[in-house]
């Protein structure tokens, strides 16, 4: 169902009452009823199977698989019933990495940027160790300066490019500016005990091991 009607379910459980046989089906059939008024009422959209269905079966009304069998049209013609006078379920809000959240809460935009281009870093590797994983053995064309070799018994050698190996030399001052004291102080930052780096006020803008993370990959 695409869109709201002004059909109350009301109306197609009486239908469905009349049509019904056995009296254990029209128990069941108003308390399905019962529980998507209630489910309606809460002012949840959700009128999927895979929900009503949980609900169900915590009731103990039915099976939650069983409104997936022919023999549960009826049900489920109900539940489409409540789920067309509800209307769509609304939008879920998109969601936003926790990367993000960091790098908005970095008000000078040079240090924005170069975090944000350590971030993307960060995800490539991920992405290229995925596949190293993914794969028994992997053949290395290019070996750039600064790689090193890594092999393992009975697979073929591989070029492991250190991170601080590709990074230009502008790329490394300015990661070293980013987490130098002087650079820190003149912004209003220091560097916490443990590698954080606080505001004017002591509170958190990096969380701790942010300045040892940079370090490492400079390998200071």
């Amino acid at each position: 169902m695409n869109g709201a009607t002004d059909i109350h379910p009301d109306a197609v459980l009486q239908s469905l009452l009349a049509k019904a046989a056995r009296s254990n089906r029209r128990g069941n059939l108003e308390k399905m009823h019962e529980l998507c008024r209630r489910q309606h009422a809460t002012g949840s959209r959700d009128f999927s199977l895979a929900a009503i269905g949980r609900l169900a079966e915590a009731e103990g009304i039915m099976k939650g698989r069983a409104l997936y069998n022919a023999q549960s049209a009826d049900y489920k013609a109900l539940i489409e019933a409540w789920g067309a006078y509800a209307g769509p379920p609304a939008p879920k809000p998109p969601k936003t990495l926790a990367s993000h959240d960091y790098l908005m809460r970095i008000e000078d935009p040079a240090l924005r940027s170069i975090m944000q281009a350590i971030i993307a870093e960060r995800d490539k590797l991920k992405a290229q160790l995925n596949v190293l994983k993914a794969n028994t053995q992997v053949t290395v064309d290019r070996r750039p300066l600064g790689a090193t070799v890594s092999s393992a018994p009975g697979a073929q050698p591989v070029a492991v490019l250190a991170l601080s190996a590709q990074l230009t030399p502008s790329e490394r001052v300015a990661l070293q500016k980013a987490v130098s004291a002087d650079y820190l102080d003149e912004r209003g930052l220091k560097e916490g005990s443990h590698g954080e780096i606080l505001n004017e006020r002591g509170r958190t803008v990096f969380e701790v091991g942010f300045a040892r993370a940079i370090r490492k990959v400079l390998n200071d």
